[in-house]
């Protein structure tokens, strides 16, 4: 499993822009995590799936609604990552009215879960293999933060407390 000092893994996640722009086409296109995260202070947080109780209640809502108080706390960009594919994500986008507050990233074949070591095999409910929920602070691609949920829990990757550790400086 991913540590706290280590460099997040290559991989590549996809995000589906509705509107052309800053030269990106519309709909699903590639980002290279790596690349991606170079340079940049990124909240991430990853979640089981789109549309789910917990993700949309409030996981994904903490993150909108501190979005302001992450760049204040020199956050560059917040991400959300889930075992889903582009067009999902981007309808969730949506319905969670995500603008450009927090980008909405998947991760189809759990690549990143995989490679991160944060994987969640729900089989026996239908789901397949899936994103632990957590949350961490990547700083230039190293990771400076790990919150890690157990099974069912919700307690320590929401946007309160990842934002304190921004605050922090950790």
């Amino acid at each position: 499993m991913i540590q706290i000092g280590e460099k997040i893994p290559a991989a590549t996640l996809m995000e589906y822009i509705e509107v052309e722009g800053n030269g990106c086409s519309v709909g699903p296109n590639p980002v290279d995590v790596q690349v991606a995260s170079a340079g940049k202070t990124i909240a991430v947080f990853a979640l089981p799936g789109a549309f789910t109780p917990t993700c949309s209640a409030k996981h994904v809502p903490g993150f909108v609604e501190q979005a302001d108080a992450f760049k204040a706390a020199g956050v560059d960009e917040i991400w959300c990552l889930s075992v889903n594919d582009a067009f999902v994500m981007g309808a969730w986008a949506r319905e969670q009215k995500t603008g450009d507050k927090v980008r909405m990233l998947a991760d189809g074949s759990a690549d990143f879960a995989k490679a991160t070591g944060l994987t969640l095999d729900l089989t026996a409910r239908g789901m397949g293999l899936r994103s632990n929920r957590y949350s961490m602070l990547v700083k230039d691609g190293v990771v400076k933060s790990l919150n890690i949920e157990g099974p069912g829990k919700f307690e320590v990757s929401d946007a309160n407390t990842l934002l304190a550790q921004a605050k922090a400086g950790v």
